[in-house]
């Protein structure tokens, strides 16, 4: 039961990370179709790039204390790169530079959606698989 419940937790955690990467994307259509000014995507995406950070860091530490070592390790570039990002200061979004990496975020933001599909499949074939070792114990 205990591996479920670490599952479910590392399902809903995902969810909430594609949901902020998806939004981050919108954001970056928008003013790619001019639908947002420059000064509005800055103060969006600077709100919820920590957050993002912080919630890949405790996605991590969750695989890490339920011993799910090899999503651990899945996850654990993606932890580095925004590790990286921060400690370079490259995470926040600069609005007089925003239209020259326009293309630059959006594609990172389209790999980081993509690892994160992948990551949540592999997380519901564990889950599932979980549910039905369970399932066989009783």
């Amino acid at each position: 039961m205990a591996g479920l419940i670490g599952w479910l937790l590392t399902f809903f955690i995902l969810i909430s990370l594609i949901g902020v990467v998806a939004f981050q994307l919108v954001c970056l259509t928008d003013l790619e179709f001019d639908y947002i000014n420059p000064y509005d995507l800055a103060v969006r995406f600077n709100k919820i790039v920590l957050p993002e950070f912080v919630t890949q860091g405790v996605l991590c530490i969750v695989f890490l204390l339920t011993g799910h070592w090899f999503m651990f390790l899945l996850s654990l570039p993606y932890l580095w790169y925004n590790v990286r990002l921060y400690m370079q200061k490259k995470h926040s979004v600069d609005v007089t530079e925003i239209y020259n990496q326009l293309h630059w975020e959006k594609k990172q933001r389209l790999i980081k959606l993509g690892y994160l599909i992948v990551t949540l499949v592999m997380c519901l074939f564990w889950l599932l698989w979980t549910i039905g070792v369970d399932d066989d114990e009783y």
